[in-house]
This record gives C-alpha cells, sequence and structure tokens, in this order.
C-alpha cells in the first residue's frame, strides 16, 4: 500500500504540474475559480480525496485513506455523501482494508442576500459500512452539519466545515460514537487556475477523549473543459496537536474534483 500510495502522490502532482492553463484549455472564469472549492456549489460534484498517512502515533504502520463524495443539489437543498476506503492498524500488530463508517449530509442553502457568499445547515447521518476488516462503529448516528463559504474576494476565499455525530442506540462501548470534525479552509488564486490551498479537517472524538488537528499547505490547478471543471491538488498537512493511538503526525492530501456545471 505504502509504494501504491507514492505512485498515486507522484501521479497527481505530475498531472497538476503538466495540466494546461486557460492560454491552452478553455478560459478560466472568475465564478469557476471561485466556486470549484465551494462544498456548497450547486453543481453535481463527484470528488476523490486521498490521505496517505506514513507516520502514525502508536504504530510503525502506514495507513491509507480514500473517501469517494458525491454531491446533488436538490432545490434550497444540497446532499453530500461520503465513504471511505480504508487501510488502518489493528490490534495485534496487523492491519486491515475496507470500507470505513460512511455518512450522508444534506444542508438547507440560506439566501445570504449576496451570491458571493453561501451559508447551509442541516442534518448528518452516519451509517455503520464499516467492513470486518475495518475497526469502526457498527451503530447508526446523527447529528448536524454546517457549511460556510466567502468568495467576495477574486483573489482570498475562505470558509469552514463543522460536522457533529452522535450515536442512536448503541448497543455497547465500542458502537457509541460522539464525532466532532471542524475544517477551516483558505484559499488564495495565483493566476491562471493555480492556486494555494489549507483544507485540514481537525478531528475530535469525545467518545473516547482523542483529537487531532493537522495543518496543510498546498497547491491546486483549475481547468474547465465543456461542462466540466476540473480541481486538481495536493496538499501536505502536519499534525500539530494530537492525543490517542492511530493518529496521523502527518498525512500527504491528494484530491480530484469534477463539478457539472450547466
Amino acid at each position: 500500500m505504502m509504494n501504491t500510495s507514492r505512485v498515486v502522490i507522484a501521479a497527481f502532482t505530475l498531472l497538476l504540474v503538466q495540466l494546461p492553463g486557460p492560454t491552452l484549455a478553455e478560459e478560466i472564469s472568475d465564478q469557476d475559480l471561485k466556486q470549484a472549492n465551494n462544498p456548497l456549489a450547486s453543481f453535481r460534484a463527484i470528488n476523490v480525496h486521498n490521505y496517505w498517512m506514513p507516520e502514525v502515533s502508536g504504530t510503525d504502520d502506514t495507513a491509507n485513506t480514500m473517501w469517494v463524495r458525491y454531491a446533488q443539489p436538490f432545490g434550497k437543498w444540497l446532499m453530500r455523501a461520503s465513504v471511505p476506503i480504508q487501510r488502518v492498524s489493528i490490534p495485534g500488530g496487523e492491519t486491515g482494508s475496507g470500507v470505513g463508517y460512511s455518512n450522508v449530509f444534506a444542508a438547507y442553502l440560506f439566501d445570504t442576500g449576496n451570491p458571493a457568499i453561501s451559508t447551509g445547515v442541516g442534518p448528518i447521518v452516519g451509517l455503520p459500512t464499516a467492513t470486518d476488516g475495518v475497526p469502526g462503529p457498527r451503530s447508526w448516528s446523527a447529528g448536524v452539519a454546517a457549511v460556510h463559504f466567502d468568495a467576495k474576494s477574486s483573489q482570498f476565499q475562505w470558509g469552514g466545515l463543522v460536522t457533529w455525530l452522535v450515536d442512536i442506540g448503541a448497543n455497547d462501548e465500542a458502537d457509541e460514537v460522539n464525532l466532532l470534525a471542524v475544517q477551516p479552509f483558505a484559499l488564495y488564486q495565483l493566476g491562471g487556475g493555480t492556486y494555494l490551498r489549507s483544507t485540514g479537517i481537525w478531528n475530535f472524538n469525545i467518545e473516547n477523549d482523542t483529537y487531532s488537528v493537522p495543518i496543510g499547505l498546498g497547491v491546486g490547478k483549475v481547468v474547465r473543459s465543456g461542462n466540466k471543471v476540473f480541481n486538481l491538488f495536493v496538499e501536505p498537512q502536519a499534525t500539530v496537536l494530537s492525543k490517542g493511538l492511530g493518529q496521523a503526525e502527518f498525512q500527504m492530501f491528494v484530491g480530484f474534483n469534477t463539478q457539472l456545471t450547466q
């Protein structure tokens, strides 16, 4: 898995460098650049996000999580479903691979009076999709998700995503869920579709009193082809605060987003 992850990261980096600018591809509009990283953009989107973790607390093993996400607008609502495919350390010095704990949220999009500012709040549901090879809750959970994105500036965009999940009728301690995730993000446009990014997700497992706070700095590229906007990025993330076993001390985040515009 480690060698495969390195190949994937190298391939993403090479593609990022070689992606054409707007002079060779189609013109990249200011709106494209602003909405390419907006989690509340009213477009269908398919995203693949991979976190390779070469350093994990409490173990000499590496870990990897690939999130496959799909977003779909429904009138004033935006639904996003996320499914993780994981390779993690398990007790006994072994590793397990499979599908992890999935989630779906639906955010109601408020009319902020400014089309450059997006705000959404709604329910989130955790799905017990973890396979036998991946540790994780086997109970359902529910909570709330809140998102904000400010794109008033053509050069700098910022925002955040907060989700909170608690279990529904867990049968034992292993199935109890109390998870808080906070993702602040900042984007700085360099021109020609290239931008700098910082989007680390701060995870707090309140049930187990463990947490991880990574800070990232990466680079991305946005290009348009017909009614599709592609967004490719690489973002190294270092953990500045953590508690508990199995926390990533460093991770390489690479992703490929596809928005299907009208």
